[in-house]
């Protein structure tokens, strides 16, 4: 069975795994301690295949009218299939619900969230975003990643 849920704290495990695996093969997701993935599961969503989390996404919000993408994760071999795409339509979808105005990321694929409704737009339009988790990221303040918004 196949399906999107929400998280729960049983599946930190298998998104620490997953999330980390991305980073060190790809290094085109940031890395995350198991600790702050438990902090956050409520953040996430995932894919399951057969039971086993094959796929993420996480919506953080940020502020009272923004929130943050993060952490979206498809495994091998299960990528090309739409899943990355159901998970953030499925973040959005949340976002929609909570009452959040703006839904962003931070990419090096910024050509999939065009597909998405997603526009570039300049990290100083996110100054929640940069004082307070870019501070802190290894590759701040020489950043590459390209900043794209949502209207939801």
């Amino acid at each position: 069975m196949e399906k999107i849920d929400k998280s729960k704290i049983t599946d930190a495990e298998a998104l620490h795994q997953l999330i980390n695996h991305r980073f060190t093969n790809r290094d085109d997701v940031l890395p995350r301690a198991l600790s702050e993935i438990c902090e956050d599961i409520r953040d996430f969503c995932v894919y399951r295949k057969e039971n086993q989390v094959i796929a993420c996404a996480a919506l953080h919000v940020v502020w009272t009218d923004i929130a943050e993408l993060r952490s979206v994760v498809v495994a091998e071999g299960n990528r090309h299939q739409g899943i990355g795409s159901a998970l953030v339509q499925s973040c959005i979808d949340e976002g929609r619900r909570l009452g959040i105005a703006s839904v962003f990321c931070l990419t090096h694929k910024p050509e999939f969230f065009h597909k998405m409704g997603f526009s570039i737009t300049d990290k100083a339009n996110l100054p929640q975003k940069v004082w307070t988790d870019c501070f802190h990221c290894p590759r701040y303040p020489e950043c590459d990643a390209v900043a794209l918004i949502r209207h939801i």
